[in-house]
Formats: structure tokens, sequence, C-alpha cells
């Protein structure tokens, strides 16, 4: 196979084009969002081998199921000189590099719609979100004049401008990666209004993606990048209540729009044969399956392993200086909007921890009053778990 695709987990498929390797989004191993995330499916079982032979990895934005530095840990024990090319976003992909002590000596930041030649035949070029440019990018190779076009996590990749009849695109299309509304309590936020909301948001998301997939008219189309479960014993309601999209529901729906596009759910290991399936699209051999009796999905993860990370970080010198906090919040940027939170650390039963953070922040102007102030503005709660949960109570003053 000349051109050949295999899915490993979540966003991480190898492209492996005339003799050339790519990774993209090498999350294999760890949690991401601290212990927030937990990998779906079992990548195969040589994925470390494959992580350290790539000729080049991409990766899309600083969002820890996309930047695992578990991950990029091992590959930089192996090969830490490995190219890794990020787009040349405001928020650099790699802002905390320093800090994960994770030593990687071949970061290439490239600029924005500009093909970036990795021989005589391969190319590719990084394109921003028309949504979120400040963070979120997406990819497209070309190979002999064959596209694969990967737009990641991007809402509006490269502000709607694509190409169309691209030989395969790959999109995310699962929704549940904000905490909204599953950790909001009190007023409206009940459990039957959360399953609306919820329910909504997926069909509009599924038929978003359906649609833009119709409108680009790919030869073969993929859902991936949504692969995650909130496997954690203390996520169990936000496990249940936050029902996410199924690709199979996406693929059904574009097949139903768009009949001539051939779509493929992945499974890890599974290879894509890109040649054999133009050239004969009616021969579903151009999807070779993972072996039998491989294990596929996830049934335990090394909890234990990377809360204990996470925990001694509750330690480091930033949580002991309140300017810092107050810093972070400067640093994020948001204001001029009318609301007032008040942020309180908690153990795991949400009870405030006698010597814990509890301070106000007022976003109108980003002070940190003492007291609420006296004039109408939305208040918001926020029980902060200092092992990185939260939970929401909102009122209206």
């Amino acid at each position: 196979m000349e051109v050949a695709v295999t899915y490993l987990t979540h966003a991480c498929m190898e492209l492996r084009l005339g003799n050339r390797k790519c990774l993209l989004d090498p999350w294999l191993t760890g949690p991401a969002f601290a212990r927030g995330w937990w990998l779906l499916h079992e990548p195969p079982a040589d994925w470390k081998q494959r992580l350290c032979s790539a000729d080049l990895i991409y990766i899309s934005h600083m969002h820890s199921d996309h930047l695992s530095y578990p991950t990029l840990k091992i590959l930089s024990e192996k090969r830490p000189d490995i190219p890794i090319y990020v787009g040349d976003t405001s928020r650099p992909v790699f802002w905390n590099l320093e800090q994960s002590k994770v030593q990687l000596t071949n970061i290439n930041v490239v600029p924005f719609g500009v093909w970036q030649n990795v021989d005589e035949q391969l190319r590719f070029m990084i394109l921003m979100d028309g949504i979120h440019p400040e963070m979120d990018t997406c990819i497209i190779f070309d190979y002999k004049g064959h596209l694969i076009l990967n737009t990641v996590d991007c809402t509006r990749p490269n502000g709607g401008k694509l190409p169309l009849k691209v030989d395969l695109m790959m999109s995310d299309f699962a929704g549940g990666a904000s905490g909204f509304p599953m950790t909001f309590y009190g007023g409206k936020y009940t459990d039957a209004w959360k399953a609306s909301f919820i329910k909504n948001e997926r069909k509009k998301l599924l038929n978003y993606k359906a649609q833009m997939v119709k409108s680009l008219q790919p030869k073969i189309y993929c859902p991936f990048a949504g692969y995650f479960v909130e496997a954690h014993p203390s996520d169990k309601y936000i496990k249940d209540t936050n029902i996410k999209n199924k690709a199979e529901d996406l693929n059904a729906l574009i097949n139903k729009l768009a009949p001539n596009i051939l779509t493929w759910t992945p499974l890890p290991g599974a290879v894509l044969d890109l040649g054999l399936a133009l050239r004969d699209p009616r021969d579903r051999n151009w999807i070779t399956a993972p072996p039998a009796g491989v294990k596929l999905y996830k049934d335990s993860w090394e909890m234990d392993l990377y809360l204990k990370e996470l925990n001694r970080a509750i330690g480091h010198e930033v949580f002991k200086h309140r300017s810092w906090i107050q810093f972070y919040y400067s640093w994020a940027g948001f204001r001029d909007y009318n609301l007032v939170v008040r942020v309180i650390e908690t153990d795991d039963r949400f009870e405030a921890l006698a010597d814990g953070f509890d301070y106000l922040v007022d976003f109108l102007d980003l002070s940190f009053p003492a007291a609420r102030p006296e004039r109408e503005h939305a208040y918001l709660e926020v029980g902060l778990l200092y092992k990185a949960l939260m939970e929401f109570s909102i009122w209206k003053k």
C-alpha cells in the first residue's frame, strides 16, 4: 500500500505516504484534562514503536487530548529530535513545555497557509480555524496530488475556504467536550433540562458536520477525534449524562445526504488502503480490519499513577501565592462581562477545604473584591476540586 491510513486511537492517525510515516495528535497513554478524559480505544500493541519511528508528528492544538505530555514523555526518551510541527497560533501549542520537563529538541512552528515540503512528492499545509484562530488548527497533506484533509476539532476550518473533492477527509464528531451543562446545578438546570439540551446540541453538531462533508464532497470521510470516556469513578454522573454522538450515526447521515461519499468508522489498528479505495470503491477490501481477538476497547486505566502526579502538582509554588492566581485571570484575558464568580477550593465531597482558596472575581473590570458588588450582576459559585473537578451553582442577583 503506497498510501495507508492506520487509526490508532482518538485523534491519532498514522499516515504512510510512500516511504514517509506521519503521526497526527498522538494521545496514546494517560489521561487528558487532568483526570477527566481517558482513552476509549485500546491502541495497537506496537504503539510505542509506531510513535518513535514516525518521520514527523503534527499536533493540532494545546488541548491535552491532542498534546499529550504522558505520550510525549515516552517519545522524548527514545527520539527527542523527531520533527514535530505546529501552527503559529497566538496561544502557543507548547507554552507549557519547560514546566512539563519533557525534552523535545525539534519543534517547528510554521506559518499558516504555506506549503511545507517534506520531499519531492510529499508536502503539507497547516491552516487556522476561523472561530478559534488563536488556538485551533487543521492540516492538509498532498502526496503525488492525492489530498488528505484533517480538520480535527476546528469549528470553521480555514474560515470555510477548503478544497473540494479531497481523497480523504477526517474530522471530529462526538461533541461533549464542554462541562456545560453537566456540572451546573440550581435554577433551570434539572436533569431533564440537561438531557434535552445535550440531545439538541448533539443533533446540531451531527447535522453541521454532515452538511460540511456534503458540501466538500470528499471521496472518503472518516469521523475520529471523539473516542474518549469519563472513566474515573467520581465522574460517573458526567459520563452517564454527557451522551455523545456516535461515529456510525454521523456516517449513516452522510450516506443518506451524499450516497456517493464513502465512509469509514475506524477501529484501533484498522488500515485504509487509499489507492485501492479510489480504484474500486465497491471493493470493501480497502479496509483491513484489526487482527482477530485484538482488544479494541479499554476496560482499565492506570489511574493511580497519574493521580499521584496530579496530586503532587497541588503543592506547586504557583498555588501558594494569591497574586499568581490573579495573574492567571489577567493572562486569560476574559473581561468586560457583568459576571462575578466565587471560587471555593473543595475536597471530593465538594466541601470547602479549611486552608483552601475562597475568592471573588469580578469580570466586569477583572478585579478581586472582598465582597460582591452592589450593582445587579450574574453570579456563579464554583466549587473547585483540588483533583480538578468542578461543580457549579448559579443565581441571578
